[in-house]
């Protein structure tokens, strides 16, 4: 079993950064495949960005050319930075963990296995 640990969220202004970080526990990081989601007050969890075992991403259209998804095997960290920030960012970020022999990116809330107690974000217009 991994815990998942999210850091770095805040209040920012519009066109700002913030980054995003997600510790895990356990020695067997690099087999799980990781992802982003957020949820806003009053709509559903969605998917931000996802990021296989072997290191391709996948982003939701809404955060393309803005958003960079890594990870860092040797600190067992993933990270989001979040690059031209605007309100309709705020929400809760949390990080989500599934344990995978395959090399893949997983897309749907339902498939990843373990998730983090989530960080605030706030991007003020």
């Amino acid at each position: 079993q991994v815990q998942l640990v999210e850091s770095g969220g805040g209040l920012v202004q519009t066109g700002g950064s913030l980054r995003l970080s997600c510790a895990a526990s356990g020695p067997t990081f690099s087999f799980y495949t990781m992802g982003w989601f957020r949820q806003a007050p009053g709509k559903e969890r969605e998917l931000v960005a996802a990021i296989s075992r072997g290191g391709s991403t996948y982003y939701a259209d809404s955060v393309k050319g803005r958003f960079t998804i890594s990870r860092d095997n040797a600190k067992n960290t993933v990270y989001l930075q979040m690059n031209s920030l605007k309100p309709e960012d705020t929400a809760i970020y949390y990080c989500a963990a599934k344990a995978t022999s395959r090399f893949v990116v997983l897309t749907t809330l339902r498939e990843y296995d373990y998730w983090g107690q989530g960080t605030q974000v706030t991007v003020s217009s």
